[in-house]
C-alpha cells in the first residue's frame, strides 16, 4: 500500500545522510556537484511535479549505479559518471530517476518490499524497529529496491519525454542503454540489478523518438561540457 505523499520528505530526509555514507559519501568537488546538480535541476523544473524540492548528489561509489529516495533525492555514482560521455548521457539517467520520484515509484516500491511501518520507526525513534535492522542495512535494501517492469518502462519513457523537453537529444538516452549493455558482457552491473536489460529498453525507446522527434537541430549533447566538468575532475582526483 503507497504510504500518504508527506511521507515522502521525511523518509527522504531521514535516509538520504545514511544512503551517501553507503555509497562512498559525496564527491568532495564543489564545481562537479554544481554542475550535476544544475543538469538535474533542468529536469526537475520541466518534470510533472516541479514543485518538489531535488537534491543530485554524486558520490564516491565506483558501482555503475544511480538510485532515488522518495522526497527528491537522488544519487549518481563515480562508477556511472565515469561511463558517461556527454550532458545528454548524464541527463538521461538524472531525468529516470526524476521520473521514479515523480511516480512514486520508489515510495511504492519501499512499501511493497520493506514496510512503511519499519522505515517509519526507525526514522521516528533514531533506530530499526525493535533493532532487527540498523539504519545502514534499511538504506541499502532502499539502494537494491527492484521496480517493477512496467514501472521502468513508465520512467524510461517519462525521462526520455523529460530529456525532450529541457533542451537535450533524446539519444542519450539510447547512447546510455548501449554503454549499460556492453558493459554487463564484461562486469556487474549494479544499476541493471534492479532495472531491466537495456536491449528491448532501446527498442521502444528509438521507435518513441522517432514518432517524437523530427529535428534534432538545437537539442544538446555537451560533450565537450561534460568531459572538463565532470571526467577531467575525475581523472585528476584519482
Amino acid at each position: 500500500m503507497l504510504f500518504p505523499e508527506k511521507q515522502d520528505l521525511e523518509i527522504g530526509q531521514h535516509y538520504a545522510p545514511e544512503i551517501e555514507k553507503e555509497l562512498g559519501g559525496k564527491i568532495e568537488d564543489e564545481d562537479l556537484q554544481k554542475y550535476i546538480d544544475r543538469v538535474g535541476q533542468k529536469i526537475a523544473r520541466i518534470s510533472h511535479r516541479p514543485d518538489w524540492e531535488y537534491h543530485y548528489v554524486a558520490v564516491n561509489d565506483k558501482s555503475i549505479n544511480a538510485s532515488a529516495l522518495p522526497g527528491g533525492y537522488i544519487f549518481i555514482t563515480k562508477g556511472m559518471l565515469e561511463k558517461l560521455q556527454s550532458e545528454a548521457q548524464l541527463a538521461a539517467i538524472l531525468a529516470h530517476e526524476t521520473a521514479h520520484v515523480v511516480a512514486r515509484d520508489t515510495s511504492n516500491a519501499i512499501s511493497n518490499q520493506i514496510g512503511i511501518g519499519l522505515l517509519l520507526a526507525a526514522a521516528t525513534s533514531g533506530q530499526a524497529s525493535g533493532a532487527v535492522m540498523t539504519a545502514a542495512e534499511l538504506s541499502r535494501r532502499i539502494i537494491g529496491l527492484r521496480y517493477s517492469r512496467q514501472d521502468e518502462r513508465e520512467a524510461d519513457i517519462a525521462g526520455l519525454d523529460y530529456m525532450i523537453v529541457a533542451g537535450y537529444n533524446p539519444y542519450g538516452i539510447i547512447e546510455t542503454m548501449q554503454m549499460l549493455e556492453e558493459q554487463r558482457k564484461e562486469t556487474v552491473v549494479e544499476f541493471l540489478s534492479s532495472h531491466p536489460p537495456p536491449a528491448n529498453r532501446i527498442a521502444y525507446l528509438s521507435q518513441r523518438i522517432k514518432t517524437k522527434i523530427h529535428d534534432l537541430d538545437g537539442l544538446n549533447i555537451g560533450k565537450q561540457q561534460y568531459s572538463k566538468t565532470v571526467l577531467d575532475r575525475l581523472i585528476t582526483r584519482d
